[in-house]
């Protein structure tokens, strides 16, 4: 039976990274406050979480390449904000990145998961706003859930490799 709780014995020595967007921090963070204290109150320390700020949604796929490549991370989760502002790069961003991280995923091994959200329409307005900084609240939860489930999942296949050596 698999448990749905995991602790830091879990991760083999690994850590857990985080790459965040820089465009709309704020409400992104509130995706990743809630991430790490529900990672916190699975077992997982956030002593074991290496957080990484990047210029904007766009370079996420790059940096989660580089750390997956260095070997140290067991899982990298990913939180951006894609806004459409008008301009027809929306939906161009939106592909590149998240078809980015999948091809990190695949080349290397190491789960990437997304936390990357794409609204359609987004204005800058407190209504927007407050919509939004509790939305990622709630993603951060189910990033968080997703991880540990990753993580989980991934154990099976590490088993026979040590028992193997």
């Amino acid at each position: 039976m698999t448990s749905n709780k995991t602790n830091q014995t879990s991760l083999n020595g690994k850590r857990i990274a985080f790459i965040k967007g820089g465009w709309h921090a704020d409400i992104i963070d509130q995706g990743l406050n809630s991430f790490l204290a529900s990672l916190e109150t699975s077992g997982i320390s956030k002593n074991n979480i290496d957080i990484i700020e990047v210029a904007g949604s766009l370079e996420i796929p790059l940096q989660a390449k580089k750390m997956a490549e260095t070997g140290k991370y067991a899982i990298i989760a990913c939180g951006g904000f894609i806004i459409n502002g008008g301009i027809y790069h929306h939906e161009y961003v939106n592909h590149a990145v998240l078809d980015g991280m999948m091809r990190v995923m695949l080349d290397t091994g190491v789960p990437v998961l997304s936390m990357v959200l794409t609204p359609l329409n987004f204005h800058e307005s407190e209504q927007h706003h407050k919509f939004f900084y509790e939305h990622f609240v709630i993603k951060g939860k189910e990033l968080a859930a997703a991880c540990i489930k990753t993580l989980n999942n991934m154990q099976v296949f590490e088993q026979p490799a040590k028992a193997a050596a």
